[in-house]
């Protein structure tokens, strides 16, 4: 239990500490029993009471699983393919093919980094115009070998950076909107931590959305939101609660399909059983899906985007 843990963690901690203090000790097994006892109870209580900021902490937990740690759990044979083919690699965003189970799939993920070398390495999961671009060349490659997508969604948003923005960022995230939209093959997307702005649209437009259950997708960050409404950062507790970015919410909207259970505690604290629960979703929703003939399937993703929100004309 060592690493860096949330202010709210903090009670849980002490606890799990004074146990493992007590293991080997004679004498002290019915106190080890009775800390056990309370540390499930409060875990319980704690994390079945989050407010949406401590569900923001959780998504960005530095412990949570990055979509490599999942992708060597769920799936088997996986080929990564580098390049955009115009530019360069853009290493914040991982592309392959691999196979879940038995059906060979097309994977897209955004991938945040683990140490500092890594993270600058994928400058800290937040996409160039080349990642979009290489995303869109592996998802049109999956239609012509008619492979399902699944698309893994982590990232604060698309890189700001001026040179981004001379290359076509915003027109990267449209083009890749435009095509998903009319992709003839099956396109599943899991949002694993952080849905930040179009930077996670990009690689967010699907037939199934899945989230898991301390996940985010938001229009913007609640610090960036604050400093926007009231020119003050700190501020970002009031802006989680006005935004309702989390998974509970986005399934009362319907934005979302389904929210995939974490473990008690987080994702962070039993990647084993998170990407367990991931794949059951995955494999049930692609057998759905392939089902499905592909003029239906787009003429049904299409309906999906229409019917959200409230609009007139």
């Amino acid at each position: 239990m060592n690493g860096i843990w949330l202010d709210f963690e903090r009670p849980i901690i002490e606890l799990e500490k004074k146990i493992e203090e007590l293991k080997g000790i004679d004498g002290v097994e019915e106190e080890i029993t009775r800390l056990k006892a309370q540390a499930e109870k409060l875990k319980k209580r704690i994390y079945s009471n989050l407010s949406r900021w401590q569900r923001v902490q959780l998504a960005r937990h530095p412990r949570r699983p990055l979509a490599l740690d999942i992708l060597s759990v769920v799936t088997n044979d996986f080929v990564e393919l580098h390049g955009d083919r115009r530019f360069r690699d853009d290493w914040a965003v991982v592309s392959g093919i691999a196979k879940l189970d038995n059906v060979s799939v097309t994977i897209v993920a955004q991938q945040k980094g683990r140490d500092t070398k890594e993270k600058i390495k994928r400058n800290f999961g937040m996409p160039h115009p080349e990642g979009y671009r290489k995303a869109l060349r592996v998802m049109k490659m999956a239609a012509k070998f008619n492979m399902p997508v699944i698309t893994m969604v982590d990232t604060p948003g698309a890189y700001p950076g001026v040179g981004a923005e001379e290359r076509g960022q915003s027109e990267a995230i449209a083009v890749n909107l435009f095509e998903c939209a009319t992709l003839p093959v099956p396109i599943i997307v899991l949002i694993l931590g952080e849905g930040g702005s179009g930077g996670a649209l990009a690689l967010a437009l699907g037939d199934r959305i899945l989230m898991l259950e301390n996940a985010i997708y938001s229009v913007i960050s609640p610090e960036g939101c604050a400093s926007i409404l009231w020119r003050d950062a700190s501020r970002n507790k009031e802006a989680a609660e006005a935004l309702r970015l989390t998974a509970q919410d986005l399934a009362q909207f319907r934005i979302i399909d389904e929210i995939i259970p974490d473990p008690v505690g987080g994702a962070h604290m039993d990647i084993d059983k998170t990407a367990k629960n991931i794949k059951e979703a995955l494999l049930k929703h692609v057998q759905q899906l392939l089902e499905i003939p592909a003029e239906e399937l787009i003429s049904s993703r299409i309906k999906k985007y229409q019917n959200m929100g409230v609009y007139s004309e």
